[in-house]
Formats: C-alpha cells, sequence, structure tokens
C-alpha cells in the first residue's frame, strides 16, 4: 500500500485495489514477455513465457468489497490462485488481506485470455501452460 492509495477515507482507494490485484498477478506469474527490464524470476511464469506477439488482456473483473482496506504503512496480503480454465482463457481469484488484524477486505476474481497480437484471434491454452497451472488450480469465490 503507498500513501498515495488512500481516498478521502483513510481507506486504500477501489481503483487502487484493482491495482494491487494486477500487482500480485504479476508477481505469481510474471510479467508480459517484451515488458519492463529484468528481475526476479515469477513462481510461475506464465505471462512471462508466452511466445513473441502474445498479448495476455483482461477480459472481465469482479470485485467484492467486504471491508474498508486502511491504509498501513505495511504491505498488504494478496492470495492468488488459479480458478478456472477453459480452451482459451484462465481466471484468477484473490483475497486481499489487512495486514495486521488479517481480515479479508477483498474478494475478487479476473479471467483472462491470450489474443494473437497480429490477427486479433484468441489462443487457446497449450498442454505446457495448463499442466504449469495445474498445481495453483483451487475453487473459486463466485463459484455457483
Amino acid at each position: 500500500m503507498r500513501w498515495g492509495d488512500m481516498d478521502a477515507y483513510g481507506h486504500i482507494n477501489n481503483v487502487e485495489i484493482m491495482r494491487m490485484l494486477e500487482e500480485a498477478r504479476i508477481a505469481a506469474f510474471g510479467p508480459p514477455g517484451g515488458t519492463g527490464a529484468a528481475g526476479v524470476e515469477p513462481l510461475v511464469p506464465l505471462f512471462s513465457a508466452v511466445p513473441d506477439g502474445t498479448l495476455a488482456l483482461v477480459v472481465e473483473h469482479r470485485v467484492r468489497y467486504l471491508r474498508p482496506l486502511d491504509y498501513r504503512n505495511v504491505p498488504a496480503r494478496v492470495d492468488v490462485w488459479v480458478s478456472g480454465l477453459k480452451a482459451a482463457a484462465l481466471t484468477l481469484d484473490y483475497v486481499v488481506h489487512d495486514p495486521v488484524d488479517g481480515h479479508e477486505c477483498v474478494r475478487a476474481t479476473t479471467q483472462l485470455a491470450f489474443v494473437d497480437e497480429a490477427s486479433g484471434r484468441l489462443m487457446r491454452l497449450t498442454l505446457e501452460q495448463r499442466e504449469r497451472l495445474a498445481p495453483y488450480v483451487a475453487t473459486g469465490l463466485f463459484s455457483h
């Protein structure tokens, strides 16, 4: 959390929550290939290991705010896992916890798809990508 992430109520602003989810996603699965400079290898190199010309695009977000996330000068804990694998899309779920009392503040999900940059067509998840993600698949937060 950053000081500037607060809104007038002293809570982390909802737009900044979305940025936190993005940071958690990148920390877990790597930055999209060809972006930024070298850094620490992610736990599961997914986005950082796609072929050139492949875009990892957000299809949909769903966010449920359970309680305000107050600014603190320590990082919030964000759990992230794979909750769904389809032929051409994957779903990630997140829980954002208050770093001091551990309460759940936010539950969210993001659906992503790989797209061929040149043609704009969806790309199917490869067997290798599915195998790489399999150990991190768990029940979704918004499953019916």
